[in-house]
């Protein structure tokens, strides 16, 4: 069995992290201008690659579990390590620099989510803060029951200064 279908779909989900990728520094220049709007819309792109990534990752498995059951190997795990183990040396250099070049990008992704996340949380917390100085704060209204002794007992002095 050929390694090229393998190849392929690690391209493919290479390229569709990369769009992934794109929306995301899309997503902080959003954050950054606050339009909610196209905030709204950006994330239901995001969630339509996020499906054909997980599409697309179980295509791989299966196309993997396919070419190492035909190596010989139907017990091993669907990864990209197991392939580039039974794989030729040739092989072997082209799966391991794919494999690179898609986990780069991951972790491209994993650093640019963590910087959005971090400033939705700031943009959250100045939203909190503008609004609890705009709302009163809930000191006293009512009287209660320790104001009022208190007041009676400043009242009630044993010297009468009228007498």
């Amino acid at each position: 069995m050929s390694i090229t279908p393998i190849f392929e779909a690690m391209n493919h989900l290479d390229k569709l992290h990369k769009s992934l990728l794109g929306l995301s520094f899309k997503k902080t220049e959003l954050i950054k201008t606050g339009d909610m709007e196209g905030l709204d819309q950006l994330l239901k792109d995001e969630q339509k690659h996020v499906a054909a990534i997980s599409q697309l990752e179980t295509q791989r498995q299966q196309k993997v579990m396919e070419y190492l059951q035909a190596k010989g190997f139907a017990n091993a795990e669907p990864t990209v390590a197991s392939v580039i183990e039974a794989a030729g040396t040739e092989e072997k250099e082209q799966l391991e620099h794919v494999r690179d070049e898609l986990m780069r990008t991951i972790h491209d992704l994993k650093w640019q989510n963590d910087l959005n996340q971090k400033m939705t949380y700031q943009s959250l917390q100045f939203v909190n803060l503008s609004l609890d100085m705009l709302r009163p704060t809930p000191e006293s209204i009512n009287y209660s029951k320790d104001t009022i002794k208190r007041a009676k007992s400043a009242g009630n002095s044993t010297f009468d200064s009228q007498a």
